[in-house]
């Protein structure tokens, strides 16, 4: 790890360049309502080709960093969360810039990103050789019984409806039968288009998911009036070492909550802020004050949210199960670039994974010092009228897709997965379930072809074996217990 380490920071300064600029990036898209993290590094995917795959997952994870922490500055300043991870920050937040401290509400929300993405770092770094040994001893059947658990766990959670979710995720494993079976090679369900021999592509589907169809709900939806902080000058935002100690106890706290909700398939940042935040509440000695300028909401809201980031990339170089939206990106962009994810990097190729394990650190670093600088001009960037700003994200848009294959087939793949997104999001069905469903159904299905060939057809394995056993069950449960506790509330309701 030491000479990875040398050459990311000294022997290459080209790396230290994507570091910036993925990390400014991230910051810039995450500060714009309506755009997002997903939407910036699903476009950035086809700029990665002509990179090594080193210097492409620095630029990607630089930009997940940056853009789960902008979205707190207009959030703090303009009420208008950048991201989905922000909307607790504005509960907070808000009100304190309201109050006439919006440097310091800034500043606190600033610290407390920069100390979760640290302490979530250090699981990171601690957690994901160790588990990646573990798995190694998993046979066929235990990682299709792994990864069963992560699509019913994202399904059964990622939505206040079962049913939704795990409509969504049966979707996202539908879209990925045409084309040839990973576990047989033979080809099926293509129609008679010879451009679906291999399935459809990654990078067309997820553009077309949440930036084509991000385009559409901003053309139908009406402009909304922003309502900001009069005359900001957030001045005073580098806070005092009195500030640190302080609210250490609550950083802390709510960003080892952060890290494990992240390590969780399918949660989110905004469900990390959201558990955080409850707890921070009940062991506060003011309770009161939350949702109307606590200091304290803020830090938790801001460490849980950055700290989810270590926590989904765990699962991810470890296991190759991706623990988010962005990290099933991330997952597509390892694939895009000839990487075997999962078990076998960190034996193949370790040098990608401290790669990515260091980029989080340093993007962590970068970020805080270019919040810090540049919060005041960033914030302005909210009221960017969208007639601006929307057809360049189309442009990119259809270069994008086209440039993976040159071909325009893949275009109209990319507009066939906007408008059924945008027609998903206003049917309340979460694309989170769609896009795991999508990328983890060929793992699934390969793993389980190859047990059965190893078993001679048998299924037997799946109930023999104690790891995948108890993965079964823990799936089985996971289904059945939602299910069981809404009809146990219709009885107690009727009785």
């Amino acid at each position: 790890m030491n000479e990875v380490i040398y050459e990311l920071t000294i022997g290459d300064p080209v790396n230290l360049l994507w570091v910036g600029i993925g990390t400014m990036l991230g910051i810039l898209v995450g500060a714009i309502p309506g755009l997002t993290g997903a939407m910036l590094i699903a476009l950035s995917l086809p700029l990665t080709y002509s990179m090594q795959p080193a210097e492409a997952m620095v630029l990607l994870v630089s930009m997940y960093v940056g853009s789960i922490s902008g979205g707190l500055i207009t959030a703090t300043l303009l009420r208008m969360p950048g991201t989905p991870a922000s909307v607790i920050t504005t509960l907070d937040g808000y009100p304190m810039a309201r109050a006439g401290k919006p440097g310091r509400a800034l500043g606190l929300g600033i610290m407390a990103s920069f100390v979760g993405g640290l302490i979530s770092w250090i699981f990171l770094a601690l957690l994901a050789e160790p588990i990646s040994h573990l798995s190694t001893e998993l046979g066929d059947f235990d990682y299709f019984a792994l990864v069963l658990v992560a699509l019913v766990l994202i399904a059964s959670i990622s939505s206040k409806s079962l049913a939704a979710g795990v409509f969504s995720g049966f979707l996202g494993i539908l879209v990925t039968i045409p084309g040839e079976s990973p576990a047989t090679g033979d080809t099926r369900w293509t129609l008679g288009i010879e451009q679906l021999n291999n399935g459809f592509d990654l990078l067309p589907v997820l553009i077309g998911l949440f930036a084509v169809s991000q385009v559409i709900h901003e053309v139908t939806s009406r402009e909304k009036q922003v309502e900001s902080v009069s005359q900001v000058a957030p001045e005073g935002i580098l806070l005092g070492a009195a500030d640190w100690f302080r609210h250490l106890g609550n950083m802390i706290r709510s960003s080892v909550i952060g890290t494990w909700v992240g390590i969780l398939p399918g949660i989110g940042a905004n469900v990390g802020s959201v558990m955080a935040y409850s707890a921070s509440k009940s062991v506060s000695k003011d309770p009161d004050a939350f949702g109307t300028g606590s200091e304290e909401g803020v830090v938790a809201s801001e460490a849980a949210n950055n700290a989810t980031i270590g926590g989904a990339l765990i699962p991810l170089v470890a296991m190759g199960i991706p623990g988010s939206v962005i990290d099933a990106i991330l997952l597509g962009a390892l694939i895009l670039h000839g990487l075997q994810p999962g078990v076998l990097l960190f034996r193949n190729n370790p040098e990608i994974v401290y790669t990515i394990i260091l980029t989080m650190l340093l993007a962590n670093v970068v970020m805080f010092a270019m919040m810090v600088l540049s919060a005041k001009w960033i914030s302005k960037l909210a009221t960017i009228p969208r007639v601006y700003l929307l057809p360049v994200v189309i442009v990119f848009c259809v270069v994008g897709s086209y440039a993976l294959n040159n071909r325009m087939f893949d275009v109209w793949v990319m507009l066939g997965f906007g408008v059924a997104g945008f027609v998903m999001e206003r049917a309340t069905i979460p694309l989170a379930p769609f896009v795991i469903g999508f990328v983890l159904a060929p793992i699934a299905e390969e793993k389980l072809g190859a047990g059965l060939q190893a078993a001679n057809g048998s299924y037997l394995p799946l109930v023999t074996r104690p790891v995948a056993l108890l993965f079964l069950i823990v799936s089985v449960v996971l289904v059945v217990w939602p299910m069981m506790k809404t009809w146990l509330r219709s009885r107690a309701k009727e009785e």
